[in-house]
């Protein structure tokens, strides 16, 4: 660059960053591998990575069907967040009406009239995907399901989850309900950004103590909690509409996958194929940390009439990507930054910009940073400045 239009170009840079940011965000993630290398019965399917969304494969991914259970993610992230945001807490009493203790399929037996926590509440959702707590909960915080639902769109619509249509907080079997996997996994991948929720999704079996003295067993519809080895959620759903569906997360290695499988024809292939996708995930990649926020990059950029001559350039963002085993050696780092920035300059402030390249593809930009501050001297010390300069 050169020295008198730096500041031209940095207008530039930041633009293009702001677009592809903004590009990587409305757009679907191309996936990782063509086709589906393992094999997956289900009519849709997908395996990602969970903090950065990287897509390893995807089938009928944006299909829309419904998914029974997984319904209730919505249901529990809204509770989450707002006990999160200080607008319930965990022991809230909760008074269970009768249309919620009337709820069918998968229940936690709870009594009309009865007076449970929202953390009581929660656990029975999360470990047994019990119907009845579940709309206990969403009537409690919007007045009726009815209002839930409404609650439920407006979030989906926050996430991107442009085929999602909640009608219920449950996923029961309704006309128009309906979602796909690509939302489920934006929907899962919320989730698991919610400490709360794997305080209950690890357990497999748990008991509901009602008011009465009387007990539940709770047993969680998530076998791979139990059968597979780091899976510590998702949520399972069956009905005879949606099939049988799983979406299931499992960590190792330091790297967070989710897979995906819907409309399963039987409740045992819906595990088979989810744990045949974690495996094929954990066995042909890694999650790459590449920079971090705040990085120094090892390269300086002079500074005019500055407090000092230099400043150090770092890292603007942090970049994290998923990779095939093998892959870290095609990647390289371009740093470019301008021959001269003029004072006054904050820590943070953009002076260039970072390609990270995987062979010759570019596959992220993130902005180059001033990695201190440079204040302007003082009138006497700008003044000798000035003169020096002017020799």
């Amino acid at each position: 660059m050169k020295k008198q239009n730096w500041r031209t170009r940095l207008t530039a840079i930041l633009l293009a960053c702001a677009l592809l940011l903004t590009g990587t965000a409305a757009s679907r993630t191309v996936p990782l591998e063509e086709g589906v290398p393992v094999e997956v019965t289900a009519p849709s399917a997908m395996l990602l990575e969970a903090e950065t969304g990287a897509v390893i494969f995807e089938k009928n991914a944006d299909e829309r069907r419904p998914v029974a259970s997984i319904t209730k993610l919505m249901t529990l992230l809204l509770v989450m967040e707002a006990v999160e945001a200080g607008n319930l807490t965990l022991e809230d009493p909760v008074t269970v009406s009768s249309n919620a203790a009337g709820q069918i399929g998968s229940q936690a037996l709870l009594d009309a009239g009865a007076v449970y926590t929202v953390g009581q509440l929660l656990k029975c959702t999360i470990i047994a995907s019990a119907n009845d707590a579940a709309v206990a909960l969403a009537e409690h915080m919007a007045g009726s399901e009815e209002e839930f639902a409404r609650l439920m769109n407006e979030r989906a619509a926050e996430l991107g989850m442009t085929d999602t249509l909640y009608i219920n907080a449950t996923g029961l079997p309704v006309e128009g309900q309906y979602t796909t996997a690509r939302d489920v996994a934006l929907l899962s991948r919320e989730i698991c950004k919610h400490p709360m929720y794997f305080e209950h999704s690890v357990i497999w079996m748990d008991t509901l103590t009602h008011p009465s003295g009387r007990t539940t067993d709770l047993t969680n519809t998530n076998r791979l909690v139990r059968f597979y080895e780091n899976c510590d959620g998702l949520k399972t759903g069956s009905a005879d509409d949606a099939g049988y569906c799983l979406t299931c997360t499992a960590q190792k290695n330091d790297m967070r996958l989710i897979a995906i499988v819907l409309g399963c024809s039987a409740g045992q292939t819906r595990f088979n194929e989810a744990r045949a996708m974690l495996d094929y995930g954990f066995g042909g990649y890694r999650r790459v940390q590449l920079l971090n926020p705040g990085d120094r990059l090892g390269q300086k950029v002079a500074v005019k009439l500055g407090m000092q001559d230099e400043v150090e350039a770092a890292a603007g963002g942090g970049v994290s990507m998923l990779l095939k085993h093998g892959q870290e050696k095609q990647l390289s780092i371009e740093v470019e930054l301008p021959e001269e920035v003029e004072a006054p300059l904050n820590e943070g402030d953009a002076m260039g910009i970072i390609r990270i390249k995987l062979g010759q593809q570019l596959v992220a930009k993130i902005p180059a940073v001033a990695a201190e501050d440079v204040g302007m001297p003082g009138l006497l010390m700008g003044f000798l400045m000035v003169l020096r300069n002017w020799r």
